[in-house]
């Protein structure tokens, strides 16, 4: 049991200044990784879909071409229109049959007239059918082009997570090979001081040391240009604090005849190029209504009379209706529809070409993602072997140097073998992982 005898005082115990300011840093910066949230790969893409500049605009406009299509299908309806209208016309001074004023008008009926009437009004033509099926087409379009920047904002969101979950760890790694060399360093200089090594050892640690210490500076300034670049996207300051999802383990590969089947049956680019070619067919047949009459129909119930009253000063009925059809036959033009045939052709050929191309490209990009990820995914078990070797000739070499059958030059090797085998690593698991995110992009299914 500890005794404290009454009147004795603790030993005041001074701490450095510095020593106090680094603690304080250290439990801030502890404080701030706790804090930070963790950002995965799913919340980082939601995250940029409702900050990326150029998907809001195609978002906009697959809006915009679905309000068109619903337009150009509500165009071939019949309109209903209520008519009102009055008009005052000057007298000439005659009288018709000795009861109503003339108007001084001609194109006037009455010095007063009142029109009250509901009009219905339809167009009937090929032209109004096919500009309904062109903008169905260019919606169909708008909607794949929608899908397409989406896939390209996931590719980008997907390459800028994995290279801010890289550099950490190419980070870490050059951190750990910086102790490395400078405990190595440390070594010499001990050795040197007890006469057992050569001045020349010491020179080639300090060196070694001073490149790893040059290497750890330039790894920290990628991994905060990286935070940054993907903070763009996240954040409304890039400069938030997060925390990426340490990568688990790879998932493996699906079968070459899945990725087929679902990059044909559900690729963007495909449904562009074919809906493209839907608009260019149907532009062709508007293009061509133009040598075809329209018939245009109008029924009216109301009001058209000098009276604004259901009956006139003699009890004649004002309320009535009419019934009236156009149909206007083209006979020229000085060939305007024959250009606008010859026009929408070469859109509609341009459109071909471009179905055949996208899918030439989507046959080749299949074929070298699947053979990215896969040679990727081959290459992981060779690079964790090459790890495992570099840790073990790293440390047979640092044993035979401490026994004094080896060099430092042959230490230093061995440290840069090592080190370039972990970022060889860290590199070929993000480069399966980016493989993997191409394919799950590509089948629609990320």
């Amino acid at each position: 049991m500890l005794l404290i005898k009454k009147g004795c005082r603790w030993p005041k115990v001074r701490f450095p200044a510095v020593l106090v300011l680094s603690s304080l840093a250290l439990l801030a910066r502890g404080q701030e990784a706790t804090t930070s949230p963790i950002i995965s790969l799913s919340d980082a893409i939601h995250r940029a879909q409702q900050n990326e500049p150029v998907f809001a605009r195609a978002i906009a406009a697959q809006q915009n071409a679905g309000i068109n299509s619903y337009l150009a299908k509500a165009a071939l309806l019949p309109s209903v229109v209520y008519h009102n209208q009055m008009l005052y016309t000057q007298p000439n001074g005659q009288t018709n049959q000795g009861t109503m004023t003339l108007p001084a008008f001609i194109a006037n009926n009455a010095v007063h007239e009142y029109v009250s009437q509901a009009s219905i009004n339809e167009t009937i033509g090929v032209k109004q059918l096919a500009d309904a099926r062109v903008a169905s087409a260019n919606a169909a379009v708008a909607s794949a082009d929608l899908e397409v920047a989406r896939r390209g904002l996931v590719a980008a969101v997907v390459n800028l997570y994995y290279q801010v979950s890289t550099s950490e760890t190419k980070r870490q790694l050059l951190r750990e090979a910086y102790d490395e060399a400078t405990t190595f360093a440390d070594l010499t200089q001990k050795r040197e001081a007890s006469r057992e090594i050569a001045h020349a050892d010491v020179v080639k640690a300090q060196l070694q040391q001073q490149q790893r210490q040059r290497d750890l500076s330039d790894a920290v300034l990628a991994a905060d240009k990286a935070r940054l670049e993907l903070g763009v996207l996240l954040f409304p300051d890039p400069r938030t604090a997060y925390t990426t999802q340490a990568p688990g383990a790879p998932p493996a590969m699906p079968t070459r005849d899945e990725v087929n089947q679902s990059a044909f049956a559900n690729n963007p680019d495909l449904r562009s190029a074919l809906a493209s070619v839907q608009a260019g067919d149907a532009g062709v047949t508007s293009a061509k209504a133009g040598y075809l009459p329209d018939l245009a129909l109008n029924f009216s119930y109301g009001i058209d009379a000098a009276q604004f009253a259901k009956y006139g000063p003699d009890g004649v009925r004002n309320l009535g209706y009419s019934i009236s059809g156009t149909l206007d036959i083209p006979v020229w033009d000085w060939l305007s529809t024959q250009k606008r045939i010859k026009q929408s052709e070469i859109q509609r050929d341009a459109a071909k070409t471009m179905l055949t191309a996208t899918q030439r490209r989507l046959i080749a990009t299949l074929e070298e993602a699947y053979a990215e990820a896969n040679t990727a995914r081959d290459q992981l078990n060779l690079l964790d072997q090459s790890v495992h070797s570099s840790i073990e000739s790293l440390r047979l070499t640092k044993l035979r140097y401490s026994a004094g059958e080896s060099t430092a030059l042959e230490v230093v090797d061995a440290q840069n073998t090592l080190l370039a085998a972990q970022i060889a690593q860290a590199d070929g698991a993000v480069r399966y992982q980016s493989a993997l995110a191409a394919l799950q992009i590509l089948t629609g299914t990320l």
